[in-house]
């Protein structure tokens, strides 16, 4: 007797959101994420991508501008999803849960920088959501990206006592 199982849902990229800047131009932090996530797809390693984040300082929401990268990158409109309302690393995970519930993903990847990239690990574990990082190289020498790695401590603290 055969038996039929389900199809296996995509491979989805949740990428962070990061600053936007005045004019709605990206950071380079999100500007470097969104561009990962693109690359992840042209490698035919993912099959979506999911951008978190709502309105910052400036507007538009951070997932909106990620979404126009990946568009600009020749990701298809299809394939790109957003959640536009969060405003920190727990609410981009929480938030998108009803996304990725929709997707049924087989894979989820975070798409986040490596100093950032423990924390949301622990978010993702303390939602329920089980994920893997996968980082873009950083443009920076780690010397200046000590003041990320230290900032990270605290908030890996914080994430912990469930603060943030």
């Amino acid at each position: 007797m055969a038996t039929f199982s389900e199809p296996a849902g995509p491979r989805v990229a949740l990428v962070l959101g990061a600053a936007v800047r005045e004019g709605g131009e990206p950071s380079p932090a999100l500007s470097r994420r969104a561009q990962h996530a693109a690359a992840l797809w042209r490698a035919g390693r993912i099959d979506a991508v999911i951008g978190t984040g709502g309105v910052g300082r400036h507007p538009p929401a951070e997932a909106d501008v990620i979404a126009r990268l990946c568009r600009q990158a020749g990701l298809p409109e299809g394939a790109i999803h957003a959640e536009n309302h969060s405003t920190s690393t727990r609410e981009n995970i929480a938030f998108a849960q009803p996304v990725l519930a929709r997707l049924r993903p087989r894979e989820t990847l975070i798409v986040t920088d490596s100093w950032h990239a423990p924390r949301a690990r622990l978010v993702a574990r303390q939602v329920g959501l089980r994920a893997q990082s996968n980082c873009p190289q950083p443009e920076r020498p780690p010397w200046r990206r000590l003041r990320h790695i230290l900032r990270e401590g605290a908030a890996i603290l914080a994430a912990l006592m469930r603060l943030r």
